[in-house]
């Protein structure tokens, strides 16, 4: 034992403790055998990262679970890495180089990936460093990178094995293309926004001069590229121009009028446009009708020489210009405003283009197959379960995933394309000779994987696989995934359908899937509108145990997270107030040796408070079951604070003095519960928790390596929690009518109790000296019946409490300042009701404005009542 500083300071005790933990080896398993195994993977942050709200939540409830299992006897992994990033880690390097006024074409590929690395060397652990510092207890020797050696073998092993069992393929295909960022993007990559856009009408003469069709398009220059125009089988008013042949305004090429289910009579005219090699559903409609694709739009988002007199036009100046013309050779009927779903690239937010590419596919449907059985079936299970819906709707309607990327930074894709005979080969090692005829002329596929691709493997490419490693065979699959819900598509089913295919098992039984971290108002953080909540600013101002236990006591299961700087502030008086109280108990452990605790020989309130310690520890352990981290917290929380500092301590106090022959005992208990609440605390609050534990009498290296506690280490009693809810009961109804009355709190008031029930006159006979001391009660008598006279009073369930006011209160003098204090409250009331009764103001004032008025009024009304209910007592009195 140590005597402690009078106030808690984190910056002394939270790198210190880190680096003693991480020396002592305790982050890393023991591979023992037959010890049950709790292995995590951490969703690997980009190496251009710095630790956001998001992650800080993210990583927080991994270490809370990761430190519970520890703690429970579990050989526990938390398996950290890094991802390579390769659109976002590209781009930065690139933007250095343009500071220099050089492309990556100017170094080639080589040196740019060499100054990629060196990058990466310099800045890209800068996410792991500041995940230290929030307390992270991953195993830091086994850090893995999605493009280290052994996740490269990985990929490329499961590269080649998809491509022998025909599951990738090379092909012409619709993809979404990036001009910003000169890539293909996965469909899930692009994020659609209502755009506010127009709805142009545009006339298609017939050939044979005997008409025109009318169409109606959101995107006026890609009509270069039409090659057909499509209307419904069943709609009559078109049905006679089925097989006739259009001439394309502008460019005169002939196109003919073709029928297809899919067009929808109700948009626009009922007739559209069929753009094969620019348009999802154009493509599809193409390959239906065989149909020639003509592409109009290059890489660059600037027009081809099919385009004609457009071509070398920038997309947007050609929308431009095509309008012009069109309107003044009379081919534009009318516009209308539309509002348009526009797709952006989820890196850079520049418009994306879909685009007919030769690019590499992964067929997905036989995989997705097995892995909506995994979930349909309860192999998996999804945190909270509402998110079963949303999986199964992307599953069900998934489309090849196209997994070519045209960038440097990355796996490159191992394919080789001979120059002699024209085969493409996949290999597991680089190859330097053609398989198929021995020619030496072979050229490496230029383009690299998604960066998903690795991201897919990785519950068992960490692990060591494709070697049967001892990492793999005791921890595959892992327990739990904890993850945001916007990468359910990019990462988690994909890892699902990986795990099942490569490994023949699922990768983990758990998602759990955390709500986002808004402003106080319920807003979106963003830079633009100021509101980011820095979460290394947080742990430099109020410490990582009060920003990790305020992230845990907010994560309710499917509702957002309403951060505001002050709830940290307000959980940081929280590990202030369990500094105080161990402060406390330490005072009174002088030559103290902890002993077992014989129930029997303890007063009600040591047995109430060691049973509700119990129930405490039950309900924790229930809710991290559960994955309910705010309830597990927030039971920790009023325990600790309301039961044991603000009664237990308080009532101790009593028995601490000199000679009480409980005074031995009461300190047995405050020991137990303070050692057993810190344990309980550890995986929320670790730094705070080790710094106490350390400090009490204990058996261990660690409070992280202790067992969390369980519910038989506390006796539980039915009996003492009945009792001590009754005393309860009645020293708030007299704290409270001291406050009623405006009594000093130091003040010792006279007191009278009555009750008809023996069994109760009998408690409160017994613990009188408990309830004098905790409501700081003077005279105090205890009756079958008869009220005193002039009291203030309040009625229990199954007794009255008095305090008897003669000589305590002046009642003239209180009820005019009580009179004062309800006019004063009416008139404020009054100007809010308008406020409230105000049309204008309930339409135009934001809703958080509104409800925290409403609140107001709330506020005032109930004391308003309270005021009205004194001064009826008052009234009865004076009577």
């Amino acid at each position: 034992m140590r005597e402690l500083p009078k106030s808690y300071d984190f910056r002394q005790v939270e790198e210190k403790w880190y680096r003693f933990w991480e020396e002592k080896g305790f982050f890393r398993p023991s591979l023992e055998k037959g010890k049950p195994a709790f292995c995590i993977v951490i969703p690997p942050p980009n190496v251009t990262g710095s630790l956001h709200i998001g992650h800080a939540l993210n990583n927080t409830i991994q270490d809370i679970l990761v430190r519970y299992k520890r703690m429970d006897g579990y050989d526990t992994l938390w398996l950290p890495g890094t991802d390579h990033a390769g659109i976002a880690t590209q781009n930065v390097v690139e933007r250095e180089l343009a500071k220099e006024g050089k492309t990556r074409h100017d170094l080639g590929r080589e040196a740019f990936l060499e100054r990629v690395w060196a990058w990466k060397e310099r800045f890209g652990n800068r996410i792991i460093e500041q995940l230290k510092r929030l307390g992270a207890s991953c195993d830091w020797s086994r850090l893995r990178f999605t493009m280290d050696e052994g996740l490269s073998r990985a990929v490329r092993e499961v590269f080649v094995r998809l491509w022998e069992e025909g599951l990738i393929y090379r092909g012409d295909y619709i993809i979404n293309w990036c001009p910003r960022c000169h890539t293909a993007l996965a469909d899930i990559e692009v994020e659609h926004k209502p755009t506010p856009g127009k709805l142009w009408y545009l006339r298609y003469p017939l050939v044979d001069g005997s008409g025109e069709v009318v169409v109606a398009t959101t995107r006026p220059e890609t009509m270069l590229g039409d090659t057909a125009v499509a209307v419904h089988p069943e709609d009559d008013r078109y049905r006679d121009l089925v097989g006739k042949r259009l001439r394309l305004p502008l460019l005169g090429r002939e196109i003919p009028v073709i029928a297809d289910r899919s067009v929808d009579p109700e948009f626009g005219t009922g007739a559209v446009k069929v753009t094969p090699a620019h348009d999802f559903a154009d493509f599809e409609m193409a390959r239906r009708h065989g149909l020639p694709l003509v592409k109009i739009m290059d890489e660059n988002g600037r027009l081809t020489r099919e385009a004609g007199p457009y071509a070398g036009l920038d997309r947007f100046e050609a929308r431009r210009k095509v309008l012009e013309d069109l309107r003044a050779r009379g081919f534009l009927v009318k516009e209308e405003d539309y509002e348009v779903m526009l797709g952006h690239c989820y890196r850079c937010d520049c418009v994306v283009e879909p685009l007919v590419s030769k690019q590499w596919f992964v067929r997905m449907k036989p995989l997705a197959q097995p892995a909506i059985a995994a979930v349909e079936n309860g192999f998996i299970r999804l945190v909270p379960e509402n998110w079963n819906n949303l999986y199964f709707d992307w599953m069900y309607r998934i489309r090849d995933w196209c997994i070519s990327r045209q960038i440097w930074w990355g796996h490159r894709i191992p394919a080789w394309t001979c120059a002699d005979c024209g085969k493409t080969s996949v290999s597991r090692e680089d190859l330097e000779v053609c398989p198929e005829c021995g020619s030496r002329r072979l050229h490496q596929e230029e383009d690299v994987l998604d960066t998903w691709f690795s991201s897919a493997l990785w519950p068992f490419s960490t692990l060591g696989w494709p070697e049967k490693t001892p990492d793999l065979r005791h921890f595959y699959p892992t327990s739990v995934l904890v993850t945001s819900f916007d990468i359910l598509f990019f990462w988690v089913a994909r890892m699902i359908m990986m795990g099942l295919h490569f490994m023949g098992e699922i990768p983990f039984r758990t998602v759990y899937i955390h709500a986002l971290v808004r402003d106080e108002k319920g807003q979106k953080m963003s830079k633009s509108r100021g509101n980011v909540i820095d979460p290394v600013v947080m742990i430099e101002k109020y410490g990582a145990d009060a920003l990790r236990f305020t992230l845990a006591a907010l994560a309710a299961q499917g509702r957002d997270i309403k951060l505001s700087e002050s709830r940290i502030e307000g959980y940081k008086h929280f590990v202030n107030k369990i500094w105080n109280a161990a402060r406390f108990v330490l005072m009174h452990l002088e030559d103290f040796e902890p002993r077992e605790i014989r129930p029997e020989e303890l007063p009600l309130v040591s047995r109430w408070i060691l049973s509700r310690l119990s129930r405490t520890v039950e309900r924790v352990r229930d809710r991290l079951e559960a994955y309910e981290f705010d309830q597990a917290a927030l039971a920790i929380y009023h325990f600790f604070w309301n039961e044991f500092c603000d009664w237990y301590i308080e009532a101790a106090k009593l028995y601490l003095r000199e000679n009480h022959p409980a005074g031995e005992s009461t300190r047995n208990v405050l020991y137990r519960v303070l050692e057993t609440s810190l344990r309980l605390l550890h995986p929320f609050m670790p730094f705070v928790t080790e710094e106490l534990w350390q400090a009490l009498p204990h058996e261990g290296e660690s409070i992280m390596v202790a067992p969390y506690p369980r519910v038989e280490e506390s006796p539980r009693d039915e009996e003492a929690e009945r009792e001590m809810a009754l005393l309860m009961e009645v020293i708030v109804a007299l704290r409270n009518i001291r406050a009623d009355y405006h009594l000093h709190p130091t003040q010792e008031i006279p007191a009278v109790v009555v009750s008809e029930n023996p069994l109760i006159r009998e408690l409160l006979e017994r613990e009188s000296p408990l309830v004098r001391l905790l409501a700081r009660v003077g005279d105090f008598e205890i009756r079958e019946s008869g009220p005193p006279e002039a009291a203030a009073s309040v009625v229990l369930s199954e007794a009255e409490v008095f305090v008897p006011l003669k000589g305590l209160v002046d009642v003239e003098q209180e009820r005019a300042r009580l009179h004062r204090e309800r006019e004063k409250i009416l008139k404020e009331k009054e100007r809010v009701d308008q406020r409230l009764n105000n049309p204008q103001f309930l339409e135009k004032a934001p809703a958080e404005v509104v409800e925290k008025e409403r609140e107001r009024a709330r506020e005032l009304s109930e004391r308003l009542k309270k005021i009205q209910e004194i001064l009826a007592r008052f009234e009865a009195l004076s009577a």
